[in-house]
C-alpha cells in the first residue's frame, strides 16, 4: 500500500525501502503522520458500537500497525548501521513519541475491551486456530502492557516505557562512542610481532584513512581480537584488554572523559523494570519477561542453567588447568593474566593441533563462503538465491532474492563489513513481513548485518571460521523470516516467536559449518585457489571442542547473571552499580573458572540485556542450543540411515520437514509443538553434550 504523501519516501510502502532517497529530515513528518493515522483508526474502531470482527477490526489494526512498524524499523535500522549525528538526532527526537504511543496503545482499555469482546463473541469459535491464537496473544500482551492497571497508574507505566526506550538507545550510543574513542597507534613495525598480515593490513589502512603513518588498532572486534589472540607484545595486549574491559564505565578514557559511563543507566534501567513488574503485580521483571517465552518460570530456566553448568564446570576446570600448565612450562607465563588468555590459548591450539585460526582463514575468502552458504540452502530447501538490485545504505551492501520453482519467496540485504558508524555485533531483522490480502501475497524482506573485516589490498575479504559460523547463524534467522508460509502478519516469519526459541534456526545452521561435505565446497585459498586440505579440516574438527568447557560456563555465567539480576524482588530505586558488580562476582564464584580484575566492567557493555531484547532472556542462547543440536541430530540420523542410498547431511527430505514444521509456521503455534512435530518427541540435551565433547550425562528432556 502506498501512503497518500508519496513525496516522503518513508511513507511509500509500494516496494522496497528507498534508501537512496530517505533522509533524516523525512523521519519526523513521516512517523508523526503514521502515528496520527494509527491513532485515528483506533478512535474510529473503539467508537464503533458494532461487535468487532476479524475483517473489520483485526485486519485494519494489523495493516496500519505494520506500516508504522516498517517505517520506524527503517529509521531504527539506519540508526544502527549509519550512526552519524543527523540520523542519531532524528531517531532520538522521535523515540519518545513512538515509545509513548505504543505505551498508550497497550493501555487503551477501550481497545482491550474490543479484543476481549471478539474473543467472547460468536465469530471466535468459527475462526481457525491460528487466528484464535493471535487474538489470545493480543489479550495477553495488553495485560502485560498495563491495560488492566488502575487509571491512576497508567501515566506512570507509560512514562516508564518511554524512559526505558531512551535509556536503551543511550546505552548503545555510549558504548559505540566509547569504542570509537580508543585507538592504539603502532609506529615501530617490531610492535606488530605475531599479528597476522590481514590484521596488519587493515590497521595500516585505518591509519592511512586518518592521514597518519603506522598502524591503528581499535576496540572494534575485527581489530581488537587479532591483537588479543596473536600480538606478542604483552603490554599492548594489556592496554587493549583494559580499554575494552572498561568501555562506557566510570573509568576515564584516554581523554579523561567519563561522559559515556553506562553505570548510572544500568541502575536506572533495573529500577524501572522492577517498578514495571510491581505495577503489573509480578514479583520481579524476570517473571514478566518469561510470560511469553517457552520456559515456564525463572526457576525452570535457572534450574536448566545450573544443571548444565554443573556438567560443564569440570570440563572448564580441566581446560583452564591445561592452559595454565602450558603457559607456565612452554610460554614462561606465571601467573597467567587475563590479557594472556586468548594469546596463550591460540599458542596451545597450534601446539596441540598444529594449525592456527589465521592459517584456516586463508581458505575462507568471501565469494566462496557465500557460494557455499547459498549451496547449502539450495540443497536443503530446493530454493535458488540470486543477486538482485535495490538501493542500500552503504556501497558495500548487497541485495539478494530467493526463489522456489521460479516464484519469489523473499529478499534480503547483506551488510558484512565493520564500520565506525555501525554498532558492533551481528544481527538480522525484518524489513517487511509476509502477508496475504485478497489473495495477493506480500513477500518478506530482511536485513542481515555483520561486522567482519573487509577486503584489503585488492584481495577479497577472508573470514575466520568463527566469522563463518556467525554468517550462517544470522542467515538462519533470515531463513526463519524469509521461508515462512504463514499468511497472517502477526505470526509470519519471526513475528511473535518465543524469545527462547527464536535462536533455534540460527544455531541450527551453525552445525553445517563443521561438516566436510559443506566446507569442502565453500573453501579456496585466497592466493592459490586450492580447496581446504582434508588434513587441515581434520585438525579443525579435532580442535572443535577446544576449551568448550570454558566457553560453556562463560555463557552460563552471563545467563545466570541476567536472570538473577532481573529476578531481584527488591530493586526499588536506582540500583547502585556496586550491587550489580557484586552479583556478578557471586555468579562467577558459582559457575566460572576465569575471574577478571576488579576493575573489569562487563555489565557496562552487556548491550544484549540493557539495550536489546534479552533482559531476563539471555539464557535463550543455551536453551536454543539444546533445541538446535537435537534438530541437527535428525539430519545426522537421516545421513546414517541413508548411507546405502548416498543421502548426506544436506538431506532434502529432512530439510523439507524442517522447513515445513519449524521455519514455515512462524509463531502460528507454540514453539515446543513445532519442535515435537519435527522431531517426534520432546528435546533432549544429549546432542548438545555430544557436540560439545561433554558426554557421559544422562538423557534429560526439557518438559513443557
Amino acid at each position: 500500500m502506498t501512503h497518500p504523501d508519496q513525496t516522503n519516501p518513508l511513507l511509500d510502502f509500494s516496494g522496497l525501502p528507498r534508501f537512496d532517497d530517505i533522509r533524516p529530515e523525512h523521519v519526523a513528518p513521516a512517523i508523526r503522520s503514521l502515528l496520527t493515522e494509527y491513532g485515528a483508526l483506533i478512535e474510529r474502531l473503539t467508537a464503533d458500537a458494532a461487535p468487532p470482527t476479524w475483517d473489520g477490526f483485526i485486519v485494519p489494526m494489523f495493516e496500519t500497525g505494520e506500516r508504522l512498524g516498517r517505517a520506524w524499523g527503517i529509521v531504527g535500522h539506519l540508526h544502527g548501521v549509519l550512526d552519524i549525528a543527523p540520523w542519531r538526532e532524528a531517531y532520538n527526537a522521535m523515540l519518545p513519541e513512538v515509545a509513548g504511543f505504543y505505551a498508550e496503545l497497550g493501555q487503551n482499555i477501550a481497545l482491550f475491551q474490543k479484543y476481549k469482546a471478539l474473543a467472547a463473541g460468536p465469530e471466535y469459535a468459527t475462526l481457525n486456530p491460528v487466528r484464535r491464537r493471535i487474538i489470545d496473544r493480543e489479550i495477553r500482551d495488553f495485560r502485560l502492557s498495563g491495560a488492566e492497571l488502575p487509571e491512576e497508574s497508567k501515566p506512570r507505566f507509560k512514562a516508564i516505557q518511554e524512559e526505558l526506550s531512551m535509556l536503551g538507545a543511550k546505552f548503545s550510543e555510549n558504548l559505540l562512542d566509547a569504542t570509537n574513542a580508543h585507538a592504539e597507534w603502532i609506529t615501530d613495525e617490531a610492535g606488530l610481532a605475531g599479528i597476522p598480515p590481514p590484521a596488519r593490513a587493515a590497521a595500516r589502512a585505518a591509519a592511512e584513512k586518518d592521514g597518519k603513518s603506522g598502524w591503528k588498532f581499535t576496540l572494534h572486534q575485527p581489530s581488537w581480537l587479532p591483537v588479543m589472540q596473536y600480538a606478542d607484545d604483552r603490554a599492548l595486549r594489556a592496554r587493549m584488554y583494559r580499554a575494552n574491559a572498561t568501555r562506557a564505565s566510570e573509568f576515564a578514557d584516554a581523554h579523561g572523559d567519563t561522559k559515556w559511563d553506562n553505570g548510572p543507566l544500568i541502575g536506572r534501567i533495573l529500577a524501572l523494570r522492577f517498578e514495571e513488574a510491581t505495577l503489573l503485580d509480578y514479583r520481579n521483571y524476570a517473571e514478566v519477561s518469561l510470560v511469553p517465552k517457552m520456559a515456564d518460570s525463572p526457576a525452570q530456566a535457572l534450574d536448566f542453567l545450573r544443571e548444565l553448568g554443573a556438567k560443564a564446570k569440570p570440563f572448564a576446570e580441566r581446560d583452564l588447568a591445561e592452559l595454565k600448565t602450558f603457559a607456565r612450562e612452554e610460554l614462561g607465563l606465571d601467573p597467567l593474566e587475563p590479557w594472556d588468555i586468548a594469546w596463550a590459548s591460540e599458542k596451545l591450539r597450534v601446539s596441540r593441533y598444529a594449525y592456527s585460526e589465521q592459517e584456516l582463514r586463508q581458505y575462507f575468502p568471501e565469494p566462496h563462503v557465500l557460494d557455499g552458504l547459498f549451496r547449502v540452502i539450495r540443497q536443503l530447501y530446493g530454493v535458488e538465491i540470486a543477486a538482485d538490485e535495490a538501493p542500500g545504505w552503504n556501497e558495500d551492501v548487497r541485495f539478494f532474492r530467493i526463489e522456489k520453482n521460479g516464484e519469489l519467496v523473499g529478499q534480503f540485504y547483506l551488510d558484512l563489513y565493520a564500520r565506525d558508524t555501525k554498532r558492533g555485533g551481528a544481527w538480522m531483522d525484518s524489513a517487511r513481513s509476509r502477508s496475504k490480502n485478497d489473495n495477493v501475497i506480500t513477500t518478506p524482506v530482511a536485513w542481515l548485518v555483520c561486522n567482519f573485516p573487509g577486503p584489503v589490498d585488492g584481495k577479497p575479504a577472508t573470514f575466520t571460521h568463527d566469522d563463518v559460523l556467525t554468517l550462517f547463524h544470522e542467515t538462519g534467522h533470515g531463513l526463519h523470516h524469509l521461508l515462512t508460509r504463514a499468511d497472517e502478519l502477526a505470526v509470519s516469519g519471526i513475528n511473535g516467536v518465543e524469545w527462547d526459541a527464536v535462536e533455534l534456526p540460527s544455531q541450527f545452521m551453525e552445525n553445517f559449518c563443521w561438516e566436510w561435505d559443506v566446507l569442502s565446497m565453500m573453501t579456496a585459498h585466497v592466493d592459490t585457489g586450492e580447496p581446504l586440505p582434508r588434513d587441515l579440516f581434520d585438525k579443525m574438527i579435532a580442535a572443535r571442542n577446544f576449551q568448550s568447557g570454558m566457553q560453556t560456563v562463560r555463557q552460563i555465567e552471563f545467563s545466570l547473571f541476567d536472570l538473577l539480576l532481573h529476578g531481584n524482588a527488591d530493586a526499588s530505586g536506582d540500583v547502585p552499580i556496586e550491587h550489580v558488580l557484586a552479583l556478578l562476582d557471586e555468579v562467577r564464584r558459582e559457575v566460572a573458572v576465569l575471574f577478571p580484575p576488579a576493575w573489569h566492567r562487563f555489565p557496562h557493555s552487556f548491550s544484549h540485556i540493557f539495550a536489546g531484547g534479552y533482559a531476563a532472556g539471555y539464557y535463550s542462547y543455551k536453551w536454543a542450543e539444546v533445541l538446535s543440536a537435537d534438530a541437527f541430530a535428525a539430519f545426522e540420523e537421516a545421513a546414517q540411515a541413508g548411507a546405502d542410498t548416498r543421502r548426506s547431511l544436506l538431506d532434502p527430505v529432512t530439510g523439507e520437514r524442517f522447513w515445513r514444521e519449524i521455519l514455515a509456521v512462524g509463531s502460528s503455534r507454540p514453539a515446543i509443538e513445532s519442535f515435537i512435530a519435527f522431531r517426534g518427541r520432546a528435546p533432549s540435551v544429549d546432542a548438545l553434550l555430544r557436540h560439545s565433547g561433554m558426554t557421559g550425562a544422562r538423557n534429560d528432556s526439557i518438559s513443557q
